[in-house]
């Protein structure tokens, strides 16, 4: 799951999320960087990302995949919308209308909790 805040400071959004959500910023995640922070979850959690944003601060949800493309068609077939194709993920559009992204797997252990479509 991501925050996205349309901020100034990320470090000050991080820490407020940190300290909503009792999850300490990981500044020794690899991927806190630049306009990212993580917040420490166990496996077993969602990952939780503070993202600097230029458009309005919301909440979002990153599919995770080992064939974005083949994801990509598989949510357009029910009805989601490519908005915009990045070197790294695609940001897509519900029918509901809430924006999400489909990203390379992130997490250790992926293959053996993917689900598998057929």
């Amino acid at each position: 799951m991501l925050i996205d805040c349309r901020v100034s400071d990320l470090d000050e959004a991080a820490r407020f999320w940190a300290e909503a959500l009792g999850r300490p910023v990981d500044l020794g995640h690899p991927d806190s960087r630049g306009n990212y922070r993580m917040l420490k979850s166990s496996a077993d959690e969602p990952i939780l990302e503070i993202q600097r944003v230029d458009h309005e601060s919301r909440v979002h949800i990153d599919i995770e995949t080992d064939d974005i493309a083949a994801e990509v068609a598989r949510l357009t077939k029910l009805g989601a919308k490519a908005v915009d194709r990045l070197e790294r993920w695609t940001v897509m559009q519900a029918p509901s209308g809430q924006r999400f992204c489909v990203v390379r797997a992130q997490r250790a252990g992926f293959s053996e909790n993917a689900n598998r479509w057929d």
